[in-house]
């Protein structure tokens, strides 16, 4: 009997489901109009629809993997739980003072900060303390602990977050105050700071849990809701979630740290690059995924994804191992208008699935990119496999009475300039990955997915220099089919102050052994076979009096010196690399870290056919089916342009630009000047100037 696992991201726009049969890794894609107001609609309709109609049973189902932005989204749109929050006597304004600064490009002289997620009369102190070594110096306060649980009780406070000063180098404070709350407040979740982020700063660890606390309650309920509707159509598989730091974590555990799922879609697209990287040969690369809301890019290395430790979700610092993505409001969906001052803005307000665009017909007075994609002729008039029909003249007087009319310009040259700002836009945020941590673009390739990623690709490319881009075989659903090339991964950390020359490589040995066997348990506890768990192990090193830190890997397989100073080393290598400078001082350990991971069977792109032009009888004629007017500024104008069925061109097939490829999850623009290639496993490679890979 076929065994399948199912994977399921839920975007702005449009929810992307594939399904893929473990034995022979043969996949299918769908997509289906989100449902902003109850995302899980959209993800029970899309799951239903793929399985019915490739007439799977719904029991065949062993594996379901989500990407969801239900954390980020709590955030952003404020929509997150009442939280109370217990600190140590002396700490009531630890959210309030956060840190000395502003945020960049901000004007100091008006910037305000922001209204904290807890208002300071649900945060209150109790007497508690322990020492920055884990010595406690005065036991928990039990009564204070009970009162403030009574008025959490009369406020309506919906979750509770510990914060105790330096709980992350002994916890057993932060772990009684919780058992007294969920006996004074049963059904209320708590949430313990040395449980979400057990390392030193007061201010980041103490906002990092409440976001956490701040989340979960809505969290809770969409998964507990999404496991119900599951049951309920007899489907038995398990039920997994992408994390931003690009793994996977069981449900479970996902409802007790679900801050850890913020940018949990955008990460399941960069590993899914990862594995084109890998399978196109290209070391170095840029994914960019621009869908209907936003678009996120992040650079690879050697085709490994990079990890920051300086998130934001919000306004907010998340100091945990998260994926280093920037993202922009830029999409397919984003509105163009003018200013008051007459200038063209694009984005960052969104059309969204509902209304959507003005092409949708559904009565949006304000033009969005793909508005200006459609009248140009570089999509077609029916999309998502003829799910949805674009009206062009709705399109096309959007643009008119909004920008055209406004700016007296020709509905070409406006639909144009909506384009060329958009671009600069995302060239902005790959700027910001790329240059701003010393990378020359020039030097990686494109790699391309999203519902509008591809028909953008070569523009941005053309503005940054770039010579090489690449697009999946479905690069509509990149994101999803990343969730099922994604391992089972958890990172644990332990804040661990070492001055040179006194580091305790002993101690070092022995901390790394506690996290190695808490990875250990976790990947048991998910059911990951024991031949599968790797255990990767790094460090927090920073220079002497500097502030902030850089994590390095630990290479070698002990603890020991050579080991120590080849860390020290590649600490130099990489400060340099970042900063244009190293220095010949003392380094210091701050935290120590271990990522533990473990393969379940991901998937792998499928081999189409041996690569060669005309394999299986298909010549390029063959996936030819019009051709039309297209607006390309590099020809000044409209230009005769053939069209092509995207599923239709066989491997080997190469052509040049101008020229449109069709698929059923989105469009790829070829612009002049640029050659493509059909790869064996359906990836379209384009190259500048003629130069094939």
């Amino acid at each position: 009997m076929p065994r399948y696992a199912l994977a399921v991201d839920v975007g702005g726009t449009f929810t992307d489901v594939v399904l893929c049969e473990l034995e022979t890794a043969a996949q299918i894609v769908h997509k289906t109009p989100s449902t902003p107001e109850d995302p899980s609609v959209g993800f029970m309709r899309g799951l239903s629809e793929i399985l019915r109609n490739r007439g799977v049973p719904f029991n065949d189902l062993v594996h379901i993997f989500h990407g969801t932005t239900i954390a980020t989204n709590s955030v952003l749109e404020q929509k997150g739980a009442r939280v109370g929050l217990l600190v140590t006597n002396g700490y009531k304004y630890v959210l309030e003072i956060a840190r000395h600064g502003t945020p960049r490009l901000a004007n100091p002289n008006l910037w305000v900060k922001p209204e904290r997620p807890v208002r300071p009369r649900d945060c209150l102190e109790v007497n508690e303390r322990t020492a920055f070594g884990g010595e406690i110096l005065q036991p928990l306060e039990e009564a204070d602990v009970i009162r403030a649980a009574q008025h959490f009780a009369n406020a309506g406070v919906a979750t509770v977050a510990v914060s105790f000063l330096h709980s992350y180098a002994n916890p057993t404070n932060e772990r009684r105050a919780r058992e007294i709350l969920e006996h004074e407040l049963p059904g209320v979740p708590v949430s313990l700071s040395s449980d979400v982020l057990p390392v030193y700063r007061e201010y980041e660890r103490a906002i990092t849990t409440v976001l956490n606390a701040y989340v979960t309650p809505r969290v809770s309920r969409y998964i507990d809701n999404l496991k119900r509707s599951l049951d309920d159509s007899g489907i038995s598989a398990s039920l997994s979630i992408m994390k931003s730091n690009g793994g996977i974590i069981g449900a479970d555990t996902a409802v007790r740290q679900p801050v850890y799922t913020a940018l949990s879609g955008p990460a399941a697209g960069v590993m899914a690059a990862v594995q084109i990287a890998e399978t196109t040969g290209i070391d170095n690369c840029i994914s960019f995924d621009m869908g209907g809301t936003s678009t996120d890019v992040s650079l690879l290395r050697n085709r490994q994804a990079g990890l920051t430790l300086d998130g934001k979700l919000g306004d907010w610092p998340v100091q945990l191992p998260m994926l280093d993505i920037a993202t922009i409001g830029c999409g397919g969906g984003s509105l163009a208008s003018v200013s008051p001052y007459g200038s063209l803005t694009v984005g960052p307000d969104s059309a969204g699935a509902d209304p959507g665009p003005a092409c949708y017909g559904r009565g949006a007075a304000l033009p969005a990119v793909t508005d200006a994609n459609l009248v140009l002729g570089r999509v077609s008039t029916r999309i998502a496999g003829g799910q949805l029909v674009l009206d062009t003249e709705a399109a096309r007087r959007a643009i008119v009475d909004a920008v055209a009319a406004r700016l007296n310009l020709d509905v070409p040259t406006a639909a144009s300039g909506i384009l060329k700002i958009a671009n600069n836009a995302m060239v902005g945020a790959i700027r910001n990955i790329s240059v701003e941590r010393g990378h020359d673009p020039r030097d990686f390739a494109l790699v391309a997915y999203g519902g509008a990623g591809p028909m953008h690709a070569i523009d941005v490319a053309n503005l940054l220099g770039i010579k090489t881009v690449v697009v999946p075989p479905h690069p509509g659903t990149t994101s999803a089919y990343g969730l099922l090339a994604a391992e089972f991964k958890n990172d644990y950390a332990r804040t661990f102050p070492q001055r040179a020359p006194n580091y305790d490589l002993e101690s070092m040995a022995a901390v790394f052994a506690d996290l190695r066997q808490e990875g250990l348990a976790w990947l048991d506890g998910e059911g990951v076979p024991a031949a599968s768990h790797t255990i990767n192990f790094s460090a927090d090193l920073r220079y002497a009096h500097q502030g902030s830190e850089l994590t390095v890997s630990y290479r070698h397989p002990q603890v020991n010196e050579e080991g120590f100073q080849q860390m020290l080393q590649e600490f130099h290598t990489e400060h340099e690399q970042l900063y244009g400078f190293s220095l010949d001082q003392p380094v210091e350990i701050v935290t120590l870290r271990a990522t533990a991971s473990g393969n379940v069977g991901k998937a792998r792109m499928q081999v189409i056919a041996d690569d060669g032009a005309g394999a299986g009888g298909l010549t390029l004629d063959d996936a030819l089916t019009q051709r039309r007017p297209v607006h390309f500024d590099e020809m000044s104008g409209f230009v005769d342009c053939p069209i092509y069925r995207r599923e239709g061109l066989p491997p080997g097939a190469e052509f040049g630009g101008p020229a449109i490829l069709e698929g059923m999850d989105s469009t790829v623009v070829l612009n002049p000047g640029w050659t493509a290639r059909i790869d064996q496993y359906g990836n379209c490679i384009m190259h500048s100037e003629g130069n094939l890979l």
